[in-house]
């Protein structure tokens, strides 16, 4: 019980220190943030969370230059474009992302948005959602995405708990749009599922944090240690476990702890 207070007093200060808003400017969320529309954020927090690997200044420019093509204006533009608004996008390459997976992510969207007002239905298709956690969340996401005809190639770029895959992008955009405090880094714009459902972001940074504090036995970034990672965070806060993420992450990335 004293460890568990300790480490809750730990937690708790790094994540106050980082969860500001200085965090946003360096972070794939200050994309999302150059938008005020709910459907914008949501298009454009997709997009910087799935391309949320390697160098945040790659992430964060590349996304830009995204949201550049589509006007700024990224809901209008992946409901209404026409097939010749799509030329700058055959030459994109974000590591193993490029454009066969960009244009399918595109005509998803426009799909999907003809039919539901917001992409939380997407994970979330009933009118609540009562699980415990996101995984069937993440797996809904997964099925729906590839509902309609696809490149097999895009797989790999929606993770799902199928999979044991941590989920860390998807789980930190679920994040993103579901988490609401007075911090103004996360959005909390959808509100069926709640942040007491979120699975803390898992990679190998954060599992080399979580395990140095005993929170999972090794440092594999797979949805086996999301979840026993995030059973343990909700010991400490059972109300909003993924405010660790901004801890873990902080001493991960940012102090190599």
């Amino acid at each position: 019980m004293e460890d568990n207070r300790q480490l809750k007093n730990f937690l708790d200060t790094k994540a106050a220190f980082y969860n500001q808003p200085s965090f946003i400017e360096k972070d794939p969320v200050s994309i999302p943030h150059l938008f005020n529309r709910k459907q914008d954020i949501e298009v454009s927090g997709l997009f910087a969370a799935v391309l949320a690997w390697g160098s945040r200044t790659t992430i964060i420019n590349n996304s830009r230059k995204l949201m550049k093509w589509m006007d700024d204006q990224p809901y209008d533009f992946v409901l209404n474009h026409k097939d010749t608004d799509l030329k700058p996008f055959v030459k994109f390459v974000h590591r193993t992302f490029n454009a066969t997976d960009l244009l399918y992510f595109i005509s998803f969207l426009q799909h999907h948005y003809s039919h539901n007002q917001s992409l939380e239905n997407a994970f979330a298709p009933a009118e609540s959602y009562p699980e415990m956690d996101t995984r069937q969340a993440l797996i809904n996401f997964n099925h729906t995405f590839f509902s309609i005809e696809h490149p097999e190639r895009t797989r790999k770029h929606i993770a799902t708990p199928e999979r044991n895959s941590a989920c860390k992008r998807l789980n930190m955009y679920l994040r993103w749009m579901v988490r609401k405090d007075d911090k103004g880094v996360d959005f909390g714009i959808w509100t069926k599922i709640k942040p007491a459902q979120l699975v803390c972001p898992l990679d190998v940074h954060v599992a080399r944090v979580a395990y140095r504090l005993k929170m999972v036995d090794d440092f594999k970034a797979n949805w086996t240690n999301a979840m026993k990672l995030t059973m343990h965070l909700r010991e400490l806060n059972a109300s909003d476990p993924a405010v660790y993420d901004y801890a873990l992450f902080g001493l991960g990335v940012e102090e190599r702890f």
